[in-house]
């Protein structure tokens, strides 16, 4: 009775024993990692934690296709905190989403026709994020051109200057110069390191300064003669590209008022004829005259887009 009283005892003194070693570990090792997430924040490779992911099972599979890489690359054009895994989940989303919703408030007949309209809105999204995030930098350009020529003056190095611009400027500019600094601290030469951004965010603007940065780092050179009378040059077509813009924003607003003038139509039609829409697409007489009146509008909205654009 004596020794299972012992026994007893000495099994609840190594258990506690076990509880404090375990709690110092556990709390040892959180802050060795909150350490090291700081000095990872202070050498550049630790400025974003990431949230939760969802959806890994998917991103994981999707990473692995061809189609995943090349939308692994457009969404880090976009700077949106999207994995492709979650893109592609939203994606088949918005498609059955208006799919259905066609279905119910049309007919059945614009269904498919709806899926496949929001499959293309998704990409058109994507890429109007892209080019909305290409003209915020494009905005930048004067200002990156400015530091950079006032740092090279300073005696720092290229490298340096990069570095420090990306400290000084806001989104996005300093955070695509972040990764082009970060991608010149792992070995990374200057040339291939800025040829991947200009490659993320493509405009004329962005190739001349490459091209200059890259050629004055090469073949040496005035670098900070070349940035002033660059940074000119890019406060004239920032203004230029403003006037232009302005100029044609009621074109771009008829681009779209036309394909929705087609959708009211048919709303209206339906409301006043009930099941008039379910009628005309029930032959195949009245499927091929929808499709070519909707192709007709769609043909619409393509040629006053394509009017609409004016490269600079």
């Amino acid at each position: 009775m004596d020794n299972l009283a012992l026994l007893t005892i000495g099994g609840t003194l190594l258990c506690c024993v076990l509880v404090v070693i375990g709690v110092h570990v556990y709390t040892s090792g959180r802050a060795e990692h909150a350490a090291l997430v700081d000095r990872l924040a202070q050498t550049g490779q630790g400025r974003r934690r990431g949230r939760h992911r969802n959806f890994r099972g998917v991103d994981r599979r999707i990473r692995k296709t061809k189609f995943g890489q090349k939308l692994e690359f457009r969404l880090a054009a976009t700077g949106l905190d999207l994995t492709p895994g979650e893109f592609f989940v939203y994606m088949l989303a918005v498609v059955i989403g208006m799919w259905m919703l066609a279905a119910s408030m049309l007919a059945s007949f614009f269904g498919p026709i709806a899926a496949l309209v929001g499959l293309w809105s998704t990409f058109a999204w994507l890429n109007w994020q892209r080019q909305k995030r290409t003209e915020r930098f494009i905005n930048q350009l004067p200002e990156l051109a400015r530091v950079l020529a006032n740092a090279t003056q300073a005696g720092l190095a290229l490298r340096t200057a990069l570095a420090m611009a990306a400290d000084e400027l806001e989104a996005p500019a300093g955070e695509e110069l972040a990764k082009v600094s970060d991608r010149l601290a792992v070995g990374h030469s200057i040339e291939d390191a800025l040829g991947e951004l200009a490659k993320r965010l493509p405009s004329r603007e962005l190739v001349v300064l490459v091209t200059t940065l890259v050629l004055s780092n090469t073949a040496g050179g005035s670098v900070v003669s070349s940035l002033r009378n660059l940074t000119e040059t890019l406060e004239e077509r920032k203004e230029t590209r403003r006037e232009i813009k302005t100029q044609l924003s009621q074109v771009t607003m008829t681009a779209y008022i036309v394909p929705a003038m087609a959708l009211g139509a048919m709303l209206v039609m339906d409301s006043v004829w009930s099941g008039a829409l379910d009628k005309i697409t029930g032959t195949g007489l009245g499927r091929v005259i929808m499709l070519l009146a909707l192709g007709l509008y769609g043909l619409g909205f393509f040629l006053v887009r394509r009017v609409s654009k004016i490269d600079v």
